[in-house]
């Protein structure tokens, strides 16, 4: 459905039970159409009358950093199928807005702002005096402002009390990579701190039901029990999880998007779970996905690349809004459920796929568009593709928009020829052909190959802006780290950080 200027639409927020609604301001014809929409101060437990469409008001909100703020972002001129149409009126306001988001979230500040009301009003003032403060707090070697809002573990290794967190009202966010006695009774008893990552803790139980967190990162390893919070909506598991491990959360996890890597843990708790993130997949049967899942509303899955079997089970998804895969393999077109199978389906996004399957998935999807579907089905590959791509970490260089099929190719071969000389070097070693400071030197050598050949790749065209430069800079990491290994096996020590050096004074990108 495409919206006008002045459309006013409703949609339920699990979390609120209630409806939320919001405004389409203006419309932007562009390529791809946008419209910009504005949250509105209004909630219902049913969809809203007349008269109280007329008493319809902008929501500003001041939870957190936002000061008297307007949720008003550019989206997708295409209305979500859940959305629905509640009248027109004069647009609320007239300002534009420079903010764009990836799709329509209408009742997320609305639930923050709630969250916010609800925190005693003597400390919301305590953070926002605190925002305008930067103050240096000097523990141990670190400085930090008082409106510091994060602190890493960098941080938090230098402080031998973690008492001294009370000096920064402001903290939102703590990433720490080690026990610590008091963190977890600090996180439980502060309204603000709404992310945690926490790595190497050494606990069998978690238990994180009095915190305020919205956002939880987590290693898994060795941990047996974790008790959430209600308000939490992400959970990140990390390392490899107990078969032990129990989960317990707000009704399941109704309102809770799970991300785990690898694959998803069968039964953990989370028997109603509402969204699943699987990262760096290889074999996923979707079968036990949905066996143990059998409520997602949301499932998205990353390959490394990987296959799928199983796909048609998808159906049984019957609540399911959003699908999306990203190198995945092993299905075809006939597999994936039709429209009539997935009535919900709001967001079908698909890229680097097997191309008979991208045709016949476009072919079966493309008139639900106009019913309010985002549909994106990209990069369909063939099986000759996959083979010889299986194990390029620059694959996804191949149908970027602004590289050319020549730069993804040569940017493989570059890393199967740098792979292909590193990983001779342990026998060069091994059999007397090579010592130890020439096995040091002709690392060098390579690590400088590399980077010339981006250098050369990049000096006419300009390619490479900042997402390739930090793949350029990971694929290097990966490949000195796998040297590291192997040649520590054969007696030689790598000094990363000096061929970083060579790296860092050689490229111009």
């Amino acid at each position: 459905m495409k919206p006008n200027t002045g459309d006013i639409y409703c949609v339920f927020v699990e979390q609120l039970q209630r409806y939320a609604a919001c405004q389409v301001t203006r419309i932007e014809e562009k390529t791809k159409p946008l419209a910009a929409v504005l949250e509105l101060d209004w909630t219902g437990d049913k969809l809203p009358t007349e008269e109280e469409l007329d008493k319809m008001k902008p929501l500003y909100c001041d939870y957190y950093f936002w000061n008297n703020r307007l949720d008003h972002s550019y989206v997708t001129a295409q209305v979500p199928k859940h959305y629905i149409f509640a009248g027109n009126r004069p647009p609320l306001i007239t300002e534009e807005t420079n903010s764009y988001t990836a799709n329509w979230h209408i009742g997320r500040s609305i639930v923050s702002q709630l969250k916010w009301q609800s925190i005693p009003e003597a400390r919301r003032r305590s953070f926002k005096e605190a925002a305008k403060d930067n103050t240096p707090v000097v523990v141990g070697d670190v400085q930090l402002a008082r409106s510091t809002s994060a602190v890493n573990h960098v941080a938090l290794r230098q402080f031998s009390d973690l008492s001294v967190l009370e000096q920064f009202p402001c903290l939102t966010r703590i990433a720490a990579d080690r026990p610590y006695e008091s963190l977890l009774p600090f996180v439980n008893g502060n309204p603000f701190i709404y992310e945690l990552q926490l790595e190497n803790h050494g606990c069998t139980s978690i238990d994180l039901r009095s915190s305020s967190l919205e956002r939880l990162i987590l290693q898994a390893d060795g941990l047996e029990e974790l008790y959430l919070n209600k308000e939490v909506t992400f959970l990140s598991l990390t390392g490899t999880p107990s078969p032990k491990l129990k989960i317990h959360a707000e009704n399941g996890g109704q309102w809770l998007t799970a991300a785990f890597t690898d694959n998803a843990p069968p039964v953990c708790g989370l028997e109603r779970l509402a969204g699943l993130h699987v990262t760096g997949a290889k074999e996923l049967d979707l079968e036990l996905i949905v066996r143990s899942y059998p409520h997602l509303k949301e499932l998205r899955l990353w390959g490394k690349p990987g296959n799928v079997v199983n796909l048609q089970q998808l159906e049984q998804l019957t609540n399911l809004t959003i699908f999306s895969t990203y190198d995945m393999f092993g299905f075809s077109g006939e597999a994936f459920p039709g429209p009539d199978r997935l009535p919900d389906l709001t967001w079908l996004w698909m890229t680097s796929l097997p191309a008979d399957a991208a045709k016949a998935i476009k072919d079966k999807y493309k008139k639900e568009v106009p019913k309010g579907l985002d549909l994106s089905i990209t990069k369909p590959r063939k099986p000759e593709w996959l083979a010889e791509n299986l194990n390029n970490p620059f694959r996804d260089w191949d149908g970027r928009e602004h590289i050319t099929a020549v730069q993804a190719k040569k940017a493989m071969n570059q890393y199967k020829k740098t792979l292909a000389a590193m990983s001779a070097l342990p026998e060069q070693i091994r059999s007397g052909g090579l010592t130890a400071a020439e096995a040091e030197s002709a690392l060098d050598a390579l690590v400088s190959d590399y980077t010339k050949a981006f250098n050369q790749m990049d000096r006419r065209s300009c390619f490479i802006e900042t997402v390739e430069r930090e793949e350029i800079y990971t694929v290097l990491e990966d490949l000195l780290s796998g040297a590291q290994e192997t040649l520590s096996a054969a007696g030689i020590e790598v000094d990363a950080d000096k061929l970083f050096d060579t790296f860092d004074k050689l490229r111009d990108f």
